[in-house]
């Protein structure tokens, strides 16, 4: 083990992934933080956190759900106090765009005496490919209590080019960056652009918050996780994001990647052929 340890909680997710693959490829010293991981970091199991964050000297740090879930707020406070105890000197926190619930549970980082960097970023463009939303586009119907709402949907290699930069570099600490892709869409919009990618037949259908709640349920959800995600779609996509910022170009000097590039690049893979 170095003295130069990067740990990247929520190391085997859509953007933890990334984190972990660009550190490695640099040649630095990275450990995964997961219930899998070796140290282990589970954030239901506080007993885990100070093996994992010992001999880290940064880190990136995901929480699941969401930092707007109940409890987030007060396990990101004490993760924060382990770690700097443990001799971290650097914190980078991903937060939700709009959230506001989320900004309680930053100030657990932002108040921990470390140097931070907070991202709060916009809806992944990866929901569709790589997370619940999948299944929907296979399916060709896209389900959501988004109605008409545009979205400046990001992409989650930029968000992990950030996360990066903010981890690595001088001349991140105490900067919020707020990252969106360059225009806004909504979810029809879209449906349509994979659509053209792919070749698949695939649309969006707006439902009532009651509906998706039920949905969810019947798709194994459990009853209060399934009401705290409408909660939270419904906050969030009731138009306060329906805005661009420039986090990207801030953090990189460079634009944001657009969704027609990131539909063009998945579908590639074949990923939605199914």
């Amino acid at each position: 083990m170095t003295q130069n340890t990067i740990l990247v909680v929520g190391g085997t997710g859509k953007t933890g992934r990334r984190v972990a693959e660009r550190l490695t490829a640099r040649g630095l010293d990275t450990r995964i933080g997961s219930r899998s991981g070796e140290p282990p970091f589970d954030w239901n199991d506080p007993g885990t956190w100070e093996a994992a964050f010992r001999g880290v000297t940064a880190a990136y740090v995901t929480y699941q759900p969401d930092l707007a879930f109940p409890g987030a707020a007060e396990a990101i406070e004490a993760a924060s106090r382990v770690a700097v105890a443990s001799g971290v000197r650097r914190l980078v926190l991903l937060s939700g765009r709009g959230e506001e619930d989320a900004r309680v549970s930053e100030r657990g980082v932002t108040g921990s005496g470390a140097e931070w960097t907070v991202i709060r970023a916009a809806w992944f463009n990866q929901n569709f490919s790589e997370s619940h939303l999948l299944a929907p586009v296979l399916s060709g119907e896209i389900a959501l209590p988004a109605g008409d709402v545009p979205e400046p949907f990001v992409d989650a290699d930029d968000i992990a080019d950030v996360a990066v930069a903010a981890l690595t570099e001088d001349g991140h600490a105490g900067r919020v960056y707020e990252l969106s892709g360059p225009r806004l869409l909504t979810f029809a919009d879209a449906a349509a652009e994979i659509a053209a990618a792919s070749g698949r037949a695939v649309r969006y259908v707006p439902v009532s918050p009651d509906e998706y709640t039920k949905a969810l349920i019947g798709h194994g959800v459990p009853a209060e996780e399934a009401e705290a995600l409408t909660g939270l779609f419904t906050r969030v996509l009731d138009g306060r994001n329906a805005h661009l910022s420039d986090g990207v170009r801030q953090a990189l000097g460079r634009e944001p990647a657009d969704f027609a590039d990131y539909a063009r690049r998945t579908a590639a893979t074949g990923v939605w052929r199914g």
